[in-house]
């Protein structure tokens, strides 16, 4: 009689947990699809593609995407229902070329039969990407048309929000069993922290790949809360600032004011008139005559300093940081990673060009995204290795 009575909840439990779990995968295999449909046309334009090809191509690419997961007939249906946008920006000064993509899909989800009684046969799940690429001068901090070395600071943000899930899935873990059947799951996501590992690592693997006897690159890393956490000097290869960022730890506290870290990156690789500043003269011990100056400055929040709240005065001060960086010369990647809109805002203006901000949501795009900048910093040095 006991089980009579329990077992339709049970069902309706096994139902309902099977049916969540289905439906976060779903939405990360989505999120991740237009994430890479959306940086696939972002490089097709970039590339000289016009825009009726580089929607075709978004539209196909996700569907690739999804092809491992979902049915030919489930693929379709989602691809129909995906729109990809490009918007083309011309600067009037230099003729470059910014491409704003934006890829949005939905798709519906089949329900079990348990769930599907309360809450009908399907559910949607909804995703949406964006991306900036862009075309235009490749002059180097000089003015000279390529350079040949690179003197890049990476800096990182390890405050308490970097803490927090993406949506990219570990694994699962056992939170209700019954009877020795597990009736209930609960996802494990990699963390910020986590997934901004991998992106270093990516970006750090190019720059080896591209500069395998260290004679052109030479990287450092600053990590920052509200103030610097830590950093490694500049120096040749990527082994220390590898190091640093390894060792970075995987539970960060703190709030997020990156004032300090700017204003020191800046005059840790920033050049002279007089080719004395320490940069100028590594580079050319190596013969390296001219050299790229780089700033990568990520992200996952909006300046609050040692509280919780949003503080204008620090990001004017970051504001002012990066306007003082390109007048010098560098060129500032900008990486926004799940932030929120004042910190996007924050950061497309640190930018150096509209192409050299990216606005990353999942584990994937950040990773994705890091390589792409690696890609752009190399071009020269690959001119003269390969």
């Amino acid at each position: 009689m006991m089980t009579a009575l329990i077992l339709p909840m049970l069902l309706g439990g096994a139902g309902l947990a099977i049916d969540t779990a289905n439906l976060m995968v779903s939405k990360r295999q989505l999120q991740e699809a237009t994430d890479a449909a959306a940086l696939a046309v972002s490089g097709a334009m970039a590339n000289g593609s016009d825009a009726t090809a580089g929607q075709k191509l978004g539209k196909d690419f996700l569907a690739g995407q999804l092809a491992n997961y979902m049915s030919s007939t489930d693929t379709t249906a989602i691809k129909n229902a995906t729109t990809v946008t490009i918007n083309t920006t011309t600067d009037a000064g230099t003729g470059a070329k910014s491409y704003a993509v934006a890829v949005t899909s939905s798709a519906n989800i089949q329900l079990t039969p348990f769930t599907s009684f309360f809450a009908g046969k399907t559910y949607p799940v909804n995703s949406s990407s964006k991306t900036i690429s862009g075309t235009g001068s490749g002059t180097g901090a000089d003015g000279a048309a390529a350079s040949n070395g690179i003197s890049m600071e990476i800096l990182l943000d390890e405050s308490a929000s970097m803490g927090e899930n993406t949506t990219t899935v570990k694994g699962t873990t056992c939170v209700i069993n019954l009877l020795g059947i597990c009736i209930g799951q609960q996802t494990v996501y990699v963390t910020k922290i986590e997934a901004l590992k991998q992106a270093a690592a990516t970006l750090f693997d190019a720059l080896d790949k591209s500069d395998p006897k260290t004679k052109f690159v030479r990287t450092g890393t600053i990590s920052y809360t509200n103030g610097i956490k830590g950093q490694s000097a500049v120096a040749w290869g990527t082994t220390a600032a590898r190091n640093y960022v390894n060792a970075m730890t995987l539970n960060p506290v703190g709030g997020t004011d990156a004032t300090t870290s700017v204003t020191t990156a800046t005059n840790n690789i920033k050049s002279n008139i007089y080719g004395t500043d320490t940069e100028s003269v590594e580079q050319a011990k190596k013969g390296n005559k001219t050299s790229d100056r780089i700033m990568i400055l990520m992200t996952d929040g909006e300046m609050t300093g040692n509280s919780t709240d949003w503080s204008q005065k620090l990001d004017q001060n970051v504001r002012t940081g990066c306007d003082n960086a390109k007048t010098a010369g560098l060129k500032v990647y900008t990486v926004a990673f799940m932030a929120p809109p004042k910190g996007q805002d924050l950061l497309k203006y640190c930018a150096s060009t509209p192409a050299n901000y990216y606005e990353p949501n999942t584990m994937e795009a950040l990773v994705a995204s890091f390589k792409a900048i690696a890609e752009n910093a190399i071009k020269p040095v690959n001119r003269l290795t390969n």
